[in-house]
């Protein structure tokens, strides 16, 4: 009898901290299996599920969870303080609760972020918007006709709607983001993570005392009054948790929307024309950038809750998983061979899955597709010969291997 040689192992994918765009190795990867073992930041041993039909079933899976307990290295104390994705796993409120408590937490905020309610900040979306292209085309007129659109647009829209919606001052918006970025990047130094996680925290509790002692009619206000309605509901960690969360999802997530959306329609100008001309929908626009070049490429974290085998690659209880979202958006085997084309009439094919599925699925769906639809209607609508400033190639890349955008994008609007 002979014995068959057991499989060669695949050998681990390590993310650039750095960032950089994630097609080309995710292609690699995906030709390998829907499954990868990858090599976080630290040397911790880790997962990521590129596949989409692996990744959907993941998400949904009963035996996986969010809650930090689950996560072996952290538990083992291997995780030190200053690790750049330590707030990933360990923020306190929904990001990283399971079950009742994720249930709980979310039902706290989720009646803010219904279809219906999103549909009624539609006038005043619309009015951000006219005045930062009023913005944006001055910004242009003072620097030979090149403005940067991330900084002028993209930005400061969804920025500002959630500060708005949280009650939080716009003298704060600026430093919020600035701490922001740096939570989400991956290529921070220990100091550099321990110190914004720091600030940022105390920021947050500072804009929270300052609603309890003088409440409005703002979701953070109703978030601290079922703090001291009901201890229950939600304690103070709690609290600054699901501010963190809603101001640091409820922008970067849609400020890369936007910006890869323009890239995308400025390098295929005839699927702009097919908008334009009425023959596909803004919102059509929105839903393929999401799929082609997901605002995610890979979210942490989850955990297999017992020895767990997707797609016939084993994942040992405990271990961080990445979510590959910008993986699964051009995976061939759920979008067909030309998965890597930008196709604004894709939209009866297989649904993307880049805003997460499952019980996880995102809370700010509605409000990240009303605005990016209002905001590149509008866009295109004020300058239809808007183009980049440089080669698409050029652009610098988003600092970290969560986001997946640019950090500057000028263009010339031109009219």
């Amino acid at each position: 009898m002979t014995s068959r040689p057991a499989p060669t192992p695949r050998p681990p994918h390590r993310p650039d901290p750095a960032g950089g765009c994630p097609h080309a190795h995710n292609a690699r990867l995906l030709a390998e299996g829907a499954v990868t073992p990858v090599v976080l930041p630290g040397e911790i041993d880790g997962m990521a599920v590129l596949g989409h039909d692996a990744l959907r079933d993941f998400l949904s899976h009963p035996d996986v969870a969010k809650g930090p307990q689950h996560f072996t290295a952290l538990a083992e104390g291997r995780i030190p303080d200053g690790w750049p994705l330590r707030t990933f796993a360990t923020v306190p409120g929904m990001i990283t609760a399971d079950g009742a408590d994720h249930r709980r937490l979310r039902a706290l905020v989720s009646s803010a972020f219904t279809t219906r309610r999103v549909e009624e900040l539609r006038p005043r979306v619309e009015a951000v918007t006219a005045g930062l292209l009023d913005g944006l085309a001055e910004a242009a007129g003072t620097g030979d006709g090149v403005a940067d659109l991330r900084r002028h647009y993209a930005l400061p829209l969804p920025l500002g709607v959630i500060c708005e919606l949280l009650g939080v001052d716009a003298a704060h918006q600026d430093r919020l983001h600035h701490l922001s970025s740096l939570v989400v990047a991956t290529d921070t130094t220990p100091g550099q993570a321990v110190a914004a996680n720091r600030e940022l925290v105390e920021l947050l509790a500072s804009i929270a005392a300052a609603k309890a002692a003088a409440p409005g009619d703002d979701l953070t206000s109703a978030l601290i009054a079922a703090r001291d309605e009901d201890g229950d509901r939600l304690d103070q960690a709690e609290l600054i948790g699901t501010l963190l969360l809603l101001i640091v999802a409820g922008h970067e997530t849609t400020l890369n929307l936007l910006t890869n959306a323009v890239r995308a329609l400025c390098a295929h100008r005839d699927q702009l024309a097919l908008v334009v001309e009425g023959r596909a929908t803004w919102a059509d626009v929105v839903e393929e950038t999401l799929r082609w070049d997901s605002p995610v490429s890979y979210f942490p974290f989850r955990y297999p809750t017992r020895d767990l085998t997707v797609d016939g690659t084993l994942i040992p209880r405990g271990t961080p998983v990445l979510a590959g979202y910008s993986a699964a958006g051009r995976d061939t085997k759920a979008h067909g061979p030309d998965a890597d084309r930008f196709d604004v009439t894709r939209t009866a094919r297989v649904k993307h899955l880049s805003l997460g599925h499952g019980p996880h699925y995102c809370l700010g769906a509605p409000l990240a597709r009303l605005e990016a639809t209002v905001a590149l209607e509008a866009l295109f609508t004020r300058f239809p010969e808007l183009d980049l400033a440089v080669p698409d190639a050029e652009l610098p890349r988003h600092a970290g291997f969560v986001g997946n955008s640019v950090r500057t994008l000028p263009v010339r609007p031109g009219g």
